[in-house]
């Protein structure tokens, strides 16, 4: 509902008027009311007529309303701005006045249809705040002059020693309604004051929050304002009222539970030091919004209803008489928990998911598609109209009540103000109640036993299932309470495998290297098709499954939103890894987000592969891509935390390049990173940090420092292993070399070998002049004239210290051995010398060796086709983590996905394949080698 001009006169803007239960009552208010006509004398009397409470008001406020409906959004910033402007002696009838005359201009433009429910809720929530600031305000003033308050030792900037009002519930995320207390916790900012004056601050700061709530919670002969409740703060029971942030802090790391949680996604600094309540609320983010989805949530959102439920008796068949509008079964609660629980569990991933209102995070649930859109709209509609509902039931009397009258005269009171009949009203509330009933109780869990799974179709070993208690995922009791729902449906899914003994056995390993289980096994319990998954996995590839039994938070990728949507592409990836990394402040967080991130791409990827959804060759750009985006990222977040120290990079900085296989944008699950750093100085001596150091030592230590961020294992594991052998010297050489030193190396020194390397050197980061400026470079050195027996000769020879240094380890061996993965590359790479193009891939380079006359059409056709089925089982050997010698038979699904990778029927025709393949390749090879005019190529 919305208003048509918000300038316009009350009466314009009626779109709803009241049935008046008593249309004397009413007509003696109107009375009151000289000149009244029309439709506000109808809204006027109707309102009257049910409620006594704003008959009450009326008769009250009857001089000030008259003037105030002409213009009543600026009547009410009036009311505001005179309580701001009104301190001492004054204020607690000022702030009752203010009270009575937003309650009975809020109660009336929202009877009226005049109002959204978010104005009507917006405009008490609005006066709540600054009520509670007013209040606190002015028992500082007192004690401040009376010299009891203890002296800061910083500037307190908001004027209030600290003290900060955090609004909770309905408060909180502005949604206050019509006769309700308010829900505060207050805290004091502890590093104002010397350790020593912190005791005496809090105990004038205790005193300042009661003698708050006093005023405004006692009723006088001019009314109250606000019942004040402060038992949502830690451990209300043995805690003061107002308690240090120090202290709540360790309370929610330490003992906070899901309730508080969710309590805390409504919180919002409201009065006092707003500034230092928000630093509060970004300390205890980690607490609120967990870094994996939290689907345990699920089962405590349930376990919460169920004590509620009890609690107030609000089991069996919805009647609406009597019906608790808030925590009854369909009411506003169920919507809020609804709502809230979802929040908990994907709002740690997506902070656009943050928000404390819950009627936008409906929709953002929506958006981001955690809940169906016609679910979210029908949620939004049924949640508006029970808070206006509940509005009408607490005009009546001004009661904190959300129940439903009994008596037929208390239902005609609320269906009056409403404008409706009764029996209208009841029914269409029976419709809402069954809906939202409906759309919310399968998402906790029915109070109904769930169907049982099917049986499981196999006899397992019983000895492997009897392990199963011992194992760390099941040392708690909510672990095995959860589990013990999941087993059937596990047990019927293994019974389905192709070999169920194999696939136990595999995710009895799975199970055994699970530090934890209550998240998982909840994650499974809420989105069954993971079962399917997991099986699939670690059937397939079992050290992905080891890698998921460390790793079990990956699986929240699955079903965060985009798992199986169209790969973004490498500058979405970039841009995405960078917000993660820039939400933190910490250097080691954003390295934690860093790695996090990857984990969970790559493992789509390999997902992504074992499923046939793409190609080796797809994967292989895909891994690239995923390297590209974490250099760039973690890159300039090494130099930042670097420079901080020891100052910006001295001259143009230096740029990170990418070789082997990143470099050719061709890597598998295991790749290691092939890297060099190359900086330009320029004439700077060294950096001018609060450390400075002489440049060379600058570049050398921040190329360590990247080495270390990349490597380091941590608790989220490492981003990548690096290898910098192919910088100038090898491991002689310093790890960051000099722009000038690199091309002198480059033109005077480098023997041919490392000029092949080059053929799939890459700039990935840096500073965009010196990425192009070695491009430039590269180009030209791969484009000088060479003659075909020149590069043979290095290629034979670069052959043979290979062929020395590492046999092949077995048929499966698809990288070390004469006419295998290295052997074709090292052909590859010299078609890209010989046609002088700077161009990577081995794809190109045999094309270019064709194009050149080397090779014949039919002999690159051979070997670009040999060349794409190693490729393809040696990124599947990789994912799977078979290693080159481990030619025995592999589990079931590990040799399907190897055979469909070959495309053969089975283990013996693919070792027959690819024997076949490895001699065809080397004659090849050989006889191309030959023709260049090597002397001893008939030796290779």
């Amino acid at each position: 509902m919305t208003c048509p001009d918000d300038d316009a006169p009350l009466a314009a803007r009626i779109t709803r008027l009241p049935r008046p239960l008593d249309p004397d009552l009413g007509a003696e208010a109107a009375a009151r009311l000289p000149g009244l006509t029309g439709d506000l004398a109808t809204l006027i009397e109707g309102a009257a007529g049910c409620s006594p409470y704003l008959h009450g008001l009326i008769s009250r406020e009857a001089e000030w309303l008259g003037a105030a409906l002409e213009a009543p959004d600026a009547a009410l910033d009036q009311v505001m701005t005179d309580l701001r402007e009104t301190s001492g002696e004054d204020l607690a009838r000022a702030l009752r006045r203010a009270k009575r005359r937003v309650a009975l201009m809020t109660a009336l433009g929202d009877i009226a249809g005049a109002w959204p429910l978010e104005t009507v809720t917006g405009r008490l929530t609005d006066l709540a705040g600054l009520a509670c600031d007013a209040a606190i305000r002015a028992e500082l003033a007192t004690l401040d002059r009376r010299g009891k308050l203890p002296a800061p030792v910083r500037e307190d900037g908001a004027g209030t020693w600290g003290l900060c009002v955090l609004a909770m519930g309905k408060m909180g995320a502005h949604e206050l309604n019509y006769s309700s207390d308010i829900d505060l916790i207050c805290l004091f900012d502890d590093t104002l004051y010397d350790d020593a004056d912190v005791h005496d601050a809090r105990q004038v700061l205790v005193r300042v929050t009661r003698n708050m709530s006093s005023l405004l919670s006692e009723r006088t002969a001019e009314g109250y304002v606000f019942r004040t409740d402060l038992r949502l703060r830690p451990d209300p029971s043995v805690t003061p009222v107002c308690l240090s942030m120090a202290a709540a802090e360790s309370y929610y790391e330490s003992f906070g539970r899901t309730w508080e949680r969710a309590a805390m996604i409504k919180a919002r600094p409201a009065a006092g030091d707003v500034e230092a309540g928000a630093r509060f609320l970004e300390d205890i983010r980690p607490f609120i919004w967990r870094r994996h989805l939290d689907f345990a949530a699920i089962e405590d959102a349930h376990a919460i209803r169920q004590r509620i439920r009890d609690a107030k008796r609000l089991h069996g068949k919805v009647e609406v008489p009597g019906h608790d509008m808030k925590l009854g079964r369909g009411g506003i609660r169920e919507i809020e928990f609804f709502t809230q629980t979802r929040q908990l569990i994907a709002g740690g991933r997506d902070p656009e998911l943050r928000m404390r209102g819950t009627v936008p995070a409906l929709l953002a649930l929506a958006e981001k598609g955690w809940i169906p859109g016609d679910v979210a709209t029908r949620l939004r509609d049924h949640y508006r109209a029970f808070r206006e509902i509940e509005h009408r039931i607490q005009m009546v009397n001004d009661a904190q009540t959300h129940k439903m009258p009994t008596s037929e005269e208390g239902i005609a009171r609320v269906a009056g103000l409403m404008g409706l009949e009764p029996r209208e009203m009841l029914k269409g509330i029976a419709r809402r109640l069954d809906e939202v009933a409906e759309l919310t109780e399968d998402f906790f869990a029915p109070d109904t036993p769930a169907k049982p799974a099917p049986e499981a179709q196999h006899e397992f070993d019983k000895e492997v299932l009897a392990r199963w208690p011992t194992y760390p995922a099941l040392r708690s009791d909510r672990a095995v309470q959860i589990f013990g729902r999941l087993r059937p449906q596990l047990l019927e899914r293994l019974s389905r495998a192709v070999r169920p003994d194999e696939a136990l056995l595999a995710f009895d390993r799975f199970l055994a290297g699970l530090p934890a289980g209550v998240q998982l096994f909840s994650l499974f319990q809420s989105n069954t098709e993971l079962i399917d998954l997991l099986i699939d996995v670690i059937g397939t590839a079992p050290a992905l499954g080891d890698y998921l039994s460390r790793n079990a938070g990956v699986l929240d990728a699955v079903i965060g939103g985009a798992f199986f949507a169209p790969w973004p592409g490498a500058e979405a990836l970039a841009a995405e890894i960078a917000g993660h990394i820039a939400d933190e402040d910490d250097y080691e967080l954003k390295l934690d987000a860093a790695r996090r991130w990857k984990k969970e791409w790559h493992f789509r990827v390999g997902v992504h592969h074992l499923r046939g959804l793409i190609d080796a060759e797809t994967a292989g750009q895909h891994y690239a891509d995923l390297a590209d985006a974490v250099i760039r990222a973690v890159g300039p977040a090494v130099v930042a935390e670097f420079a901080r120290k020891h100052g910006a990079p001295p001259g143009r900085g230096a740029a990170i390049l990418g070789m082997g296989s990143v470099g050719a944008r061709h890597m598998n699950a295991a790749s290691d990173l092939d890297l060099i750093v190359i900086y330009d100085s320029g004439d700077v001596d060294s950096s001018d940090g609060r450390r400075p150091l002489a440049t060379r030592t600058y570049y050398a230590r921040l190329t360590q420092a990247l080495i270390t961020a990349m490597t380091a294992p941590m608790a989220q594991g490492r981003l990548y292993e690096i290898d910098m052998r192919l910088r100038p010297s090898g491991k002689q050489g310093p790890v960051a070399t000099s722009w000038p030193a690199y091309r002198n190396y480059q033109q005077t020194e480098a023997w041919l070998w490392e000029h092949l390397a080059l053929t799939r050197a890459r700039g990935i980061v840096g500073p965009e002049a010196l990425l192009a400026d070695i491009e430039s470079f590269r180009s030209e050195i791969i484009a000088r004239p060479r003659a075909l027996p020149d590069i043979v000769r290095e290629v034979s020879e670069m052959r043979a210290r290979l062929a020395a240094a590492k046999a092949p380890a077995g048929w499966l061996d698809l990288r070390n051995g004469a006419g295998r993965l290295q052997d074709l590359e090292l052909l590859a790479q010299a078609g890209h010398l010989l046609a002088g193009q700077p161009t990577r891939g081995a794809r190109l380079g045999l094309a270019e060796a064709r194009d050149a006359g080397w090779l014949s059409p039919g002999e690159a056709a051979t070997l670009t086709e040999v060349y794409e089925l190693f490729w393809a089982l040696h990124t599947a050997t990789r994912l799977i983590g078979m290693g080159p010698a481990e030619s025995g038979a592999p589990g079931q699904g590990a040799a399907d996905f190897l055979c469909r990778s070959g495309g053969v029927a089975d283990m013996e025709a693919l070792q027959a394949l690819l024997e076949a393949r490895y001699d065809e390749s080397a004659a090849i090879i050989k006889a191309a080698l030959l023709r260049g005019g090597t002397e001893n190529g008939s030796d290779n």
